[in-house]
């Protein structure tokens, strides 16, 4: 067996007592846990103050005579007030890392039935920070009888140990992850590890987050399903306030985010409290924050970092404390180029950076969002569709084939789904509802092809795109934006050369799109990269 080391605070109170005979009649707590039959100590490190050296002294001359066994080496440890938390906690800490602790060849146990509360909770504390690495030991005597011995019992802070609880946190954690979805079972890897780190980062920090992405890819339902969830924790008694800052324009802007006082400007009949006050000791969600302009991202900056604002006409200024998520679908870094968003704001911002990827890049989850889709047509409207097997399939062979874009992402599925359940039939959606939601799909997609043209500028350079005749520059950006929404070569040529792979007998799409990429000098690794 290892050796067994204690440490312990001696107890000013517990541990005194007058000397004679009769101090074997009382229990205790440092001389008795060198006592038991069941517990041997080799090492107990004493820590006491300068004013109680002499009742150390008693008690190690105690423990020499019931416990020769036990060394005790006493350490000086002074607090000028032992009930303040910070000083307690950072002269312990400061002794733990000091202490030589090597738990391959020795065993270690806290005792901490004995020292302030203060004391008590910094030991616990630093011993499940493994600070101390050891179990803690608590002591207690035992009732109806005089004796000097007691009884002990140990508890072990590695979680891990303990079945039960091991189980019960992994499903705390995997609710608050499934809580950030919104129930959706997800199934991209990429996204489902970032929204692992998203509520680890929620439950443990204060900072702003900020949340990137394109239009409808989700960030609005998740700063609020973050906010739920800090609240459903008790990290936040304040409101959720969401801003669209593209909204905010002008002078109005200043007004709306901060405040005014009552006649700061015409028209200022009364006092406006702002959105940042409103917020207070909440969540304030600014979408499009790259929409703001330099004033207001002075201010905002100024807010985040002293929680304190001035209000328009206010000669004093307000307090709101509230933690900042913030949402873009610019790209920020640029913006700090180009001088349009201050480099200090998005330095203070980029801490927590999260790029929520578009629906066409997380093909694998329109299967599950499209059933979530359906759930929330059920809540709102009463009733209840769903798909018969045949259109199901239909659907989602197109939903995730490299033809359907995706421009709007989660909106444009939201309003696919919404669409087929009003218009199906007694609430059932059949094939015929489902070709018709694919036509209108591919007629409201139908301008990507003008916007992949322009893609091309990236692809050829001037002089090739001015040989290049209107017709097949059409025809080569729809190819590109289909090379560019497939996995692969092969896939991109089954979805290009559907209807006349149907006739042939054979066919090599791949080989057949690698030829015509070819007579405009392009090959599928270019095209896709670009």
């Amino acid at each position: 067996m290892k050796p067994l080391v204690v440490i312990g605070f001696l107890g000013s109170t517990l541990d005194a007592s007058k000397f004679g005979p009769s101090r074997w009649n009382k229990w205790r707590p440092t001389v008795g846990l060198t006592m038991h039959e069941d517990l041997r100590v080799d090492r107990l490190i004493l820590l006491h103050g300068t004013a109680h050296r002499r009742l150390a002294e008693a008690v190690t001359e105690d423990i020499a005579s019931v416990s020769p066994e036990t060394q005790v080496e006493p350490r000086l440890l002074d607090f000028n007030d032992p009930w303040d938390f910070e000083e307690v906690y950072g002269k312990l800490l400061d002794f733990a890392r000091a202490e030589p602790f090597d738990p391959e060849i020795e065993d270690y146990l806290v005792h901490i039935t004995t020292g302030t509360h203060v004391a008590q909770i910094c030991l616990f504390l630093l011993t499940e920070a493994r600070y101390l690495p050891g179990k803690l030991l608590q002591t207690q005597p035992e009732r109806g009888t005089a004796s000097p011995v007691g009884s002990w019992t140990t508890i072990d802070l590695d979680l891990s140990r303990y079945d039960s609880i091991a189980t019960r946190f992994a499903a705390a954690s995997a609710e608050s992850t499934s809580f950030l979805k919104s129930g959706i079972d997800t199934r991209s890897a990429t996204f489902n590890r970032m929204i692992d780190e998203i509520e680890r980062v929620a439950l443990r920090s204060k900072a702003p987050v900020l949340l990137m992405g394109p239009t409808g890819a989700g960030k609005s339902l998740l700063a609020r399903r973050i906010y739920e969830l800090k609240k459903l924790k008790h990290q936040v008694a304040g409101p959720f306030v969401e801003v669209n800052c593209a909204t905010l324009k002008g002078d109005g802007a200043m007004s709306a985010l901060f405040g005014h006082r009552k006649g700061a400007f015409t028209g200022a009949v009364a006092e406006r409290p702002g959105l940042l006050r409103a917020a207070d000791r909440g969540m304030l969600f600014l979408d499009e924050i790259g929409e703001l302009g330099l004033d207001e991202q002075a201010m905002i900056l100024r807010a985040v970092e002293d929680k304190r604002f001035l209000p328009v006409g206010a000669d004093k200024e307000t307090a709101s404390e509230f933690q900042l998520i913030a949402g873009t679908n610019r790209d920020l870094g640029e913006a700090v180029a180009n001088g349009s968003f201050r480099d200090d704001l998005y330095a203070r911002l980029n801490l927590w950076t999260f790029t929520l990827p578009g629906l066409a890049d997380r093909r694998e989850d329109i299967e599950p969002n499209l059933d979530y889709e359906l759930d929330r047509f059920a809540e709102r409207e009463g009733e209840r569709a769903s798909f018969n097997k045949e259109a199901r399939q239909r659907y989602l062979a197109y939903a995730t084939g490299p033809e359907a874009s995706w421009p709007g992402n989660f909106r444009d599925l939201a309003a696919s789904v919404t669409r087929m359940a009003t218009l199906s039939p007694k609430g059932r959606i059949d094939l015929a509802c489902v070709d018709a939601e694919i036509a209108r799909l591919q007629r409201n997609w139908s301008g990507q092809a003008g916007a992949a043209a322009d893609d091309l500028a990236s692809l050829l350079d001037a002089e090739a795109l001015a040989g290049i005749d209107p017709f097949d520059r059409v025809q080569l950006a729809e190819t590109v934006r289909v090379c560019r929404r497939s996995r692969s070569l092969s896939e991109a040529g089954r979805a290009l050369f559907a209807a006349s792979r149907s006739r042939r007998t054979s066919a090599n799409d791949a080989d057949r799109l690698r030829k015509y990429l070819a007579r405009f000098g392009l090959d599928w690794a270019t095209v896709t990269a670009g």
